[in-house]
């Protein structure tokens, strides 16, 4: 779902980033009620996950692929919103600038659309959800697997939206398409999510909010993470995603060459020219290395000043 340069227009590009910079700044002080120095390398890892589990597209319906989206699954491992929207607006500025995935000019949308109403559909679905359900800890990643699949589409359909504000596509086509192929996204997203919070809840529990246990230690969390970034993403789909997919169908896929705004690294695409799938590993180690420094500051950063 990340919106290359060229697919919505300058005013558009113009207003999401502003609402984009607004949230950000509101995140970073409201993130102070809910982190300490505990929580730092929670942040860092969290975000870490995510960018390494947005590498593997996975196969749907039509010679599509999707990939987890994330913002849900950050929300409630981290136990706020605010610090949700931070983690995968970190991820999605550094895929932007490392490894030219996501336009630069759309930055502004794709931190609107995923870090922002991907992350708070699915909080505030997944806090409701919990109320009906009795409060369970163990409904939690039933019911954060079915708001992570709503959050999928409710992102889409922000996309969509953006699309005809742009000029880009008609209203009529391309809200049908949009929410179709993400609904089957959506699936894999709520499966993943309810999945890896399944885990968390029995074999590592320190890792969730409300849990009074100590940190286990780094050693597993950094090894799954490196494993997926650095191995299982040799074996992503190569089908285009939800939305270059809809762009292919609907004829304007081509807009993303006419105006392409790239910064200048040799880790674009997920690859380093000449190296193949070794070049792939690296930059997936890289980019979760990258990452995972980059939220452990920002968690330094926002924590209050007596914890």
């Amino acid at each position: 779902m990340h919106i290359p340069d060229g697919f919505v227009s300058p005013p558009v590009a113009a207003a999401t980033g502003l609402l984009s910079a607004a949230a950000l700044f509101i995140s970073f002080g409201r993130s102070q009620q809910a982190f300490g120095v505990r929580r730092a390398p929670i942040l860092g890892l969290t975000t870490a996950f995510i960018f390494a589990a947005q590498m593997i597209n996975f196969p749907v319906a039509g010679g599509t692929s999707g990939h987890l989206l994330g913002g849900t699954l950050a929300a409630i491992v981290l136990g706020s919103p605010w610090a949700g929207t931070l983690c995968i607006a970190t991820v999605l500025i550094i895929q932007a600038v490392l490894f030219a995935d996501g336009g630069i000019t759309a930055l502004g949308a794709n931190i609107l659309n995923m870090a922002v109403i991907g992350v708070w559909v699915g909080w505030g679905l997944t806090q409701t959800l919990q109320r009906l359900f009795g409060g369970s800890k163990g409904r939690l990643p039933l019911a954060a697997g079915i708001a992570a699949g709503v959050s999928v589409v409710a992102a889409a359909l922000a996309c969509a939206i953006e699309l005809v504000l742009s000029g880009t596509a008609p209203v009529a086509i391309v809200l049908p398409a949009m929410t179709g192929v993400h609904i089957l996204i959506g699936i894999g997203e709520g499966l993943i999510t309810g999945g890896v919070l399944t885990y968390l809840s029995t074999a590592r529990p320190d890792l969730l909010p409300g849990e009074q246990q100590e940190f286990r230690g780094w050693s597993v969390p950094i090894v799954s993470i490196f494993l997926i970034a650095g191995v299982l993403s040799l074996f992503a789909s190569a089908w285009p995603d939800g939305l270059e997919r809809v762009a292919e169908n609907l004829g304007f896929i081509d807009l993303a060459e006419q105006v392409r705004v790239t910064v200048p690294t040799p880790l674009a695409d997920y690859g380093i020219e000449g190296l193949g799938p070794i070049g792939t590993s690296i930059a997936g180690l890289v980019g979760a290395a990258v990452c995972f420094a980059v939220a452990f500051g920002i968690a330094k950063v926002v924590k209050p000043n007596n914890a």
